[in-house]
């Protein structure tokens, strides 16, 4: 890849980069708080840890009821469509070609934000866990106004054993960060909305004939 230049081109919108930030520091704050909730250690107090932390759970439920409407109303939703095209070469890549200084298989496009793998990983935390992490956290909320109907204690493993699977994708999110072109590279892109990648032209073929079947 000596002989292509780095390019910039502009991805993420104001909308995705300030929903991205935006759930980032609530998912941190719920883990703050909830690890104090369960004695982890003290830090504001339990009232005040209970207090903060149901706030952000029914903010953070509101905002992605309206991160929804606009990935459906947008047609973004398209960019968390799983594919298996070039799949196992970004596994590869990830698993020992980043290692020897390769370059990356898949390049970024505006129609193909996320990678294969990034896909299959994003839809399954915004389908699955993030869906049952506020579920559980809600009827955790509301189990007094239940009537007992549900099993306090079932509610909390269910909602620790998710929190826990987030923290795992937080801190190896973070990491996924520093492989860009530069260590702060994919971060800048989502702070500015431009995302840096190699000139060429088969940008994103593999989701320009993927995006044809559909």
């Amino acid at each position: 890849m000596a002989d292509k230049k780095i390019i910039k081109i502009y991805l993420y919108t104001r909308f995705e980069r300030l929903w991205h930030w935006l759930q980032a520091l609530m998912i941190i704050c719920l883990i703050i708080t909830g690890l104090e909730i369960h004695g982890t250690y003290q830090l504001m107090g339990f009232q005040t840890a209970v207090n903060v932390h149901n706030f952000t759970g029914l903010s953070w439920l509101i905002m992605f009821a309206f991160f929804v409407f606009w990935l459906l109303t947008t047609g973004e939703w398209k960019q968390y469509l799983p594919t298996t095209k070039r799949l196992f070469l970004v596994i590869r890549y990830y698993a020992w070609d980043i290692f020897q200084g390769k370059p990356h298989p898949v390049q970024k496009s505006k129609g193909a934000k996320h990678n294969p793998l990034q896909r299959l990983a994003y839809l399954g935390i915004s389908a699955l866990l993030l869906p049952v992490q506020m579920i559980t956290g809600l009827l955790y909320y509301l189990y007094n106004d239940l009537s007992g109907a549900l099993s306090l204690e079932i509610l909390a493993v269910m909602h620790m054993l998710v929190a826990l699977f987030l923290l795992n994708f937080l801190i190896i999110h973070v990491y996924m960060t520093t492989t860009g072109h530069s260590i702060f590279s994919h971060i800048a892109g989502m702070i500015t909305g431009w995302e840096e990648i190699y000139e060429t032209t088969k940008i994103a073929d593999w989701e320009t004939q993927a995006t044809r079947k559909k």
